[in-house]
């Protein structure tokens, strides 16, 4: 196991959880050197989804952040299954995070920060990556929160 692997498995994300896409799309496009990962809500390795409803009146600020983390371990599992090894992520380049919102909500950027945590806590230099983090209506399954990302391959 490599180490940016290792690191990710020690947090306590399993490595073995096979993802299967939930509709009509490839959940990882590699076109050359760039991954384009598709958008991970919070699914629980059982399948379960970890946060479900509006950030604030259902879901608190804590809990919606510790479900954005899981998606970005969705990320770079995705990553992982497509790619062979985490080792291969030069860097993240962009990550953009989607916070189910209630209409006066304004902190989605605190909530995002879950995964760009995590993100440079399996990482380390290569996890730090540009943002978006944008409320919305509603999100797929009800989630809380759903992470996509833009990550640099090594060759």
């Amino acid at each position: 196991m490599n180490s940016f692997d290792q690191k990710l498995a020690s947090m306590g994300y399993s490595l073995t959880r096979i993802f299967k896409p939930g509709a009509i799309y490839r959940p990882v496009v590699i076109d050359g050197t760039t991954a384009y990962v598709s958008g991970c809500v919070p699914l629980a390795d059982d399948e379960s989804l970890a946060g479900k409803g509006k950030v604030i009146s259902q879901v608190s600020v804590e809990a919606a952040q510790k479900a954005a983390a899981l998606c970005a371990a969705n990320v770079l599992r995705l990553v992982r299954q497509e790619a062979g090894s985490l080792d291969r992520i030069e860097r993240m380049l962009k990550v953009t995070g989607f916070v189910n919102s209630d209409p006066d909500f304004t902190n989605q950027h605190l909530v995002i920060n879950g995964a760009s945590q995590l993100f440079v806590d399996v990482l380390g230099e290569a996890g730090w990556h540009a943002r978006s983090a944008i409320g919305m209506a509603q999100l797929p399954l009800g989630a809380c929160v759903e992470v996509e990302a833009i990550v640099k391959l090594k060759a």
